[in-house]
Order: structure tokens, then C-alpha cells, then sequence
């Protein structure tokens, strides 16, 4: 029997991704908003440069802002704009551009070479990363062009405003540009309680790819060149790869949204609050271990691999790629603390 009323869907116990989580409203409304009447295509339209003007403020810079479908495209396009295909990019072992772009910034490139190198906590350990740049000077290697950062890393630490200055002096010493993947930079930003400018121009980051979907929009990554000499004829990268919007609009207005009204902090600041209870929750528990400071919305445990089983038995969704035993939860702008506490108790059962 029916009551002619949609019952609520049951909650997803996922911790996954920030992937996982829908759009939020701000961003909703912002697209909501630019749907109305006709406006130019292909960037041409006044939403696209009220979010150019939006991300400016934001960084306190004349910057050049391009936007497309997602971090894939972002970082890739971002890598072939400053290197030619017999340069190559050196970045950390875990980084997304090795791990997770299946080839796209090589590809994108023409063929620039990825270089991965060590670092404790996801970050690029600087030493090693000078014994990469002088490893080889020959016309036979691939001469390094590009230091590329995560902003916050991989394994969910962040980066400080000194240690990313001290990249870019090493970048520059011999060279290199500096680019940063910007996935989850919002939460990085209220991590450190430092400006944007800060974290990035400041400290001698050239472009950054600054992320939107894992903050809570739909899609759309924006590549902000802080050296707008960087950007000549990048538009022509974005047409050539797919990635310029006929109906751009709907990419660039959640932007408007998500920063104008600071959305995109305060979603940051509630994912890593929520993180920072989950990861100093699953602490206490007998035989988890935290596998790494939990310094933005990620939180990395080592259980036994019976505890593993048993989650995902239950239903659980979250990522075990991190070593034999190792788990990745993360939290978005739309978990719950009530989630938090549910996969706590979880945890806690299976762990018995």
C-alpha cells in the first residue's frame, strides 16, 4: 500500500570519497540562478567572468582563470602549458598525476616524463628532490621542468606556508616551475588558517588547479595561472582536449556561489572537523593506528584485516589501497556528525 509520499532513502554508509557527496545548495542555486533566459556560449557570458573575478579576490591577484569538467583535465592541461614533451614532472610517489590520471599528463603532453620521488607524510622530500633535478643533466634524460605539489597531499596532510616557499626556491634555483594540484585546497586553506594568496602565489606556486567538485559542486576544476604569461593560448589546450564548455555558465556560476559567500571554507572547515572527531575517535580504539597526521578531511588507519573484512561486510564503503591493512576514510561537506559517530561504534565492533 502507498501513501502517495516518497519515503527517504536509506543513508549510504560511505567514507569513500568526498566524491560520494551530492551537490550543496549554494552551489545548486548559483547553476539554479544562470538558468534563466540566454546567455553567450564558450565562456562569453557574465557568470563565467563574475567567477574569473570571484577567484581573483579570492587569491588577492590579476591572475588568468580557465575552467573545465575536472581534475583530471585541470592538472594534465595544467603540466602541458609548461613543459615540452622532453621535459619531465617531478612529484611525489603518491601524488594523483602518477597515481590516479592513467597517463593523461603524458598524454597531454606529448609525452613529458613523470618523475616520483619519496617524501614522510605525502610530501616531497626536498633532498631527494634536488638529487632527482641533478640526477642527470645529459641530452639523453628528460630534463626536469615542473615541481608539482598536492595541496592537501594524498595522505591528507598539509603543506605550511614555509615548507611550499622553500619548494618554490628550489624550484627556481634550477629552473622549475610549480605546480599545484588543488584537489582539496579549501581544506588546506583552513588547515593552515593562512590566505589563499599564502599557500600559493606567495610562496612561488605558479598555477594551481583549484578543486570544486570535492567541496561540493557537481563538476568544474578551475586552472588559475598566477603567471599569466603561463597561460598564452591555453584556451586552445582546453578546445583541443574537450574540455571548453558550449554552456559554460553552468561550470563557472557554482563558483560564484561556493566563494562568494565563503561556502567553499566552510564546507572545508566541517569536513576537517569531522575528520579531526573521526581520527581522534578510531585512536582510541585497541589495534587501530593512525597511519598519518590527520590534518584536513582524511583520515588514514591501519586495522587488521578481519576489522577491514567485517566493515565492508557491514556495508562500509571506504578505500584499503594504503598497504596491507591500511583504510582511507574521508569526510565531505555532507557527512554528519551522526555518521561519524555510527562508524565509530562500527569500528569498534569489528574490532573486537
Amino acid at each position: 500500500m502507498t501513501t502517495g509520499s516518497n519515503p527517504e532513502p536509506p543513508r549510504f554508509n560511505q567514507f569513500a570519497s568526498d566524491n560520494y557527496a551530492g551537490i550543496c545548495p549554494e552551489a545548486w542555486r548559483a547553476m539554479d540562478d544562470a538558468n534563466h533566459g540566454f546567455e553567450p556560449s564558450y565562456g562569453d557570458d557574465a557568470w563565467t567572468e563574475r567567477a574569473c573575478t570571484s577567484i581573483r579576490k579570492v587569491f588577492e591577484t590579476d591572475c588568468q582563470v580557465f575552467f573545465v569538467f575536472n581534475g583530471t583535465a585541470a592538472n594534465s592541461l595544467a603540466l602541458a602549458s609548461l613543459c615540452r614533451s622532453y621535459h619531465s614532472v617531478i612529484c611525489h610517489e603518491l601524488a594523483h598525476v602518477e597515481t590516479d590520471e592513467c597517463g593523461a599528463p603524458e598524454f597531454f603532453s606529448n609525452g613529458t616524463k613523470i618523475l616520483h620521488i619519496p617524501g614522510p607524510g605525502g610530501k616531497l622530500d626536498l633532498s631527494a628532490t634536488e638529487q632527482a633535478i641533478l640526477r642527470r643533466t645529459d641530452i639523453h634524460y628528460p630534463k626536469p621542468r615542473v615541481l608539482s605539489l598536492t595541496q592537501s597531499t594524498e595522505l591528507g596532510t598539509v603543506y605550511t606556508p614555509d615548507e611550499i616557499g622553500a619548494a618554490g626556491i628550489l624550484a627556481r634555483r634550477y629552473g622549475l616551475r610549480v605546480h599545484m594540484d588543488g584537489a582539496r585546497f579549501a581544506n588546506a586553506v583552513v588547515a593552515s588558517g593562512v590566505s589563499p594568496a599564502t599557500l600559493t602565489w606567495k610562496a612561488g606556486v605558479d598555477v594551481i588547479c583549484l578543486g570544486g567538485a570535492k567541496n561540493g559542486m557537481a563538476i568544474g576544476e578551475a586552472v588559475v595561472f598566477f603567471n599569466r604569461e603561463l597561460a598564452d593560448e591555453f584556451e586552445y589546450r582546453c578546445k583541443q582536449a574537450g574540455q571548453l564548455a558550449s554552456k559554460m555558465r553552468f561550470i563557472s556560476a557554482p563558483w560564484i556561489g561556493m566563494l562568494e559567500g565563503g561556502t567553499w571554507l566552510r564546507n572545508a572547515a566541517h569536513a576537517n572537523r569531522l575528520a579531526r572527531i573521526l581520527a581522534d575517535e578510531l585512536e582510541q580504539i585497541p589495534g587501530v593506528r593512525l597511519m598519518s597526521p590527520c590534518q584536513a578531511n582524511a583520515v588514514f588507519t591501519e586495522m587488521s584485516a578481519r576489522t577491514t573484512a567485517a566493515l565492508h561486510a557491514a556495508g562500509w564503503h571506504f578505500y584499503s589501497f594504503i598497504g596491507t591493512g591500511g583504510a582511507r576514510f574521508m569526510c565531505s561537506w555532507q557527512t554528519s556528525e551522526d555518521d561519524v559517530r555510527k562508524l565509530v561504534a562500527a569500528v569498534r565492533a569489528a574490532a573486537r
